[in-house]
């Protein structure tokens, strides 16, 4: 049987849940990268300062070393980045038909962002023994507007999905016109960009740092290991403070302006006041909650407190059921949601610990107990973003464009749509676990070069699978 007829042969599926499960799978993916691509860089700044101006041997092979696992998650990013942007295509021409005019506009801010950062990568990695200290600390800065910006390119997208402005439709409901500041300004961007960039630093601080309290545990707690930690730990706990005044901000702005959300966010079947605060729980079919911890008026209180308990909730019934979340989803909307503010909530107690350790004891916290929670924040803080995304993503179902185009009238009519997520999912799993084995491989190579060289040795050959020092043997003519 040919190849034409086995791919005939295969079943045809309803492409909508497929192309939303690849969509969601690559996001995932792809947002575990974007905190190290937009936070790294400037961490790697920290370090490059403090070498410069205190001549610290150890803040400067962080930076260097830093600056080298910046262009390997920057090169695999912007490979998982350019897949998604090849989907909104494949996966939701019409969608792409009809607000593409729109909805490109912020991308095409976002590619210029990217374009610099990546020329501005290259130059501060090969910069090194190339440019005076100070100028190649200049060439950083770039890399870090860049990708503050460029985040915030993406993000506005999304935001209009959620709050779609900036365009004129005609009478058929065709775009006829687009104003590029009224789409990228809409009405959610500001706080949507904060919450993702503020976001960006608090995960790529917990993760970076999470690697060095690890390798403090097992005893490598030399001055090295200790500033790796410090400069990421510290960035992380400052960013996680206006993190939480940005998420309570947005969620009052989800109340005033996707009323069906905020009510599948907490958990309301039904309009009213004094609405409580569910911890867990979940929806049952017939519009009952089940189970959870209650918390009387707080989520009423919480969504207006100028006017308390006595604020208002809407709930799901009041809204047709075809423009509403499901039950289902829900449910998974309202567990998001209690997974991002409960861990984001520890996330600020542990940070909160830390700073009470420099204010009363002028050093961070040396236990065991403290390693071990701080070597964990990584993984949660990745947790905690993955969460806050589901919530908005699947809070705002069924729209794709919020109360203008719904997901089901957006989606690719290709019934073989489920072969390319298998595809898609093989291929990132083997790039994942490729990322994983050259961060650890190069890890390896950094430690087995500082036994031999020193703490201080940097060589320009120093790459994932490059040569062993010692085995080039440098031609005639070559420059020292």
């Amino acid at each position: 049987m040919s190849t034409a007829q086995v791919l005939l042969s295969l079943p045809e599926v309803n492409p909508v849940p497929w192309a939303r499960s690849q969509m969601a799978f690559t996001l995932a993916f792809h947002i575990i990268l974007v905190p190290l691509g937009v936070s790294w860089a400037f961490m790697t700044l920290i370090a490059n300062y403090r070498a410069v101006k205190h001549d610290d041997a150890d803040a400067l092979l962080l930076a260097q070393r830093w600056s080298k696992y910046m262009a390997v998650t920057f090169a695999v990013g912007a490979v998982t980045g350019t897949v998604l942007s090849f989907e909104f295509g494949l996966l939701w021409p019409r969608f792409m038909g009809k607000w593409g005019e729109a909805f490109g506009v912020p991308f095409a801010f976002e590619g210029l962002f990217f374009f610099t950062e990546a020329i501005f990568v290259a130059i501060y990695i090969f910069g090194w023994r190339r440019l005076k200290p100070w100028t190649h600390f200049l060439t950083g800065i770039p890399i870090v507007l860049a990708g503050i910006l460029g985040s915030a390119s993406v993000v506005a997208a999304n935001a209009w999905m959620n709050a779609p402005s900036g365009f004129t439709l005609d009478s058929s409901g065709a775009v006829v016109e687009v104003d590029p500041l009224g789409v990228i300004f809409n009405k959610s961007m500001p706080l949507q960009s904060a919450h993702m960039i503020l976001a960006a630093y608090v995960v790529g601080g917990f993760l970076v740092a999470s690697v060095y309290a690890a390798g403090m545990l097992r005893g490598r707690r030399d001055r090295y290991h200790r500033t790796g930690f410090l400069i990421a730990f510290t960035v992380a706990c400052i960013a996680i403070v206006p993190q939480m005044a940005v998420g309570d901000s947005l969620a009052r702005w989800v109340y005033n302006n996707q009323p069906a959300k905020f009510a599948a966010i907490e958990l309301v079947p039904t309009t009213s006041s004094d609405v409580p605060e569910t911890l867990l729980g979940h929806l049952n079919s017939d519009g009952t909650v089940e189970g959870g911890i209650p918390i009387p008026g707080l989520a009423s209180w919480l969504s207006d407190p100028s006017t308390g308990k006595a604020t208002v909730v809407q709930g799901l019934d009041s809204f047709p059921e075809v423009d509403r979340v499901t039950v289902s989803q829900a449910n998974v909307v309202h567990l998001s949601w209690d997974i991002m503010v409960g861990l984001g909530t520890l996330l600020f107690l542990i940070a909160v610990w830390y700073a009470a350790s420099w204010v009363f004891r002028r050093d961070m916290p040396h236990s065991k107990w403290f390693l071990r929670v701080a070597a964990c924040c990584g993984v949660l803080s990745v947790v905690t973003m993955e969460a806050g995304w589901i919530v908005t993503e699947v809070g705002r179902q069924p729209w794709i464009v919020y109360n203008y185009m719904k997901v089901e009238d957006a989606a690719t009519g290709n019934t073989g749509v489920w072969i390319t997520f298998i595809g898609v999912f093989v291929l990132y799993l083997g790039l994942g676990v490729t990322t994983i084995l050259v961060l650890r491989g190069m890890s390896r190579r950094f430690r087995n070069s500082e036994s031999r060289d020193g703490p201080a040795g940097f060589a320009e050959d120093d790459v994932p699978y490059g040569p062993n020092p010692e085995d080039l043997v440098p031609s005639k003519g070559t420059i020292e």
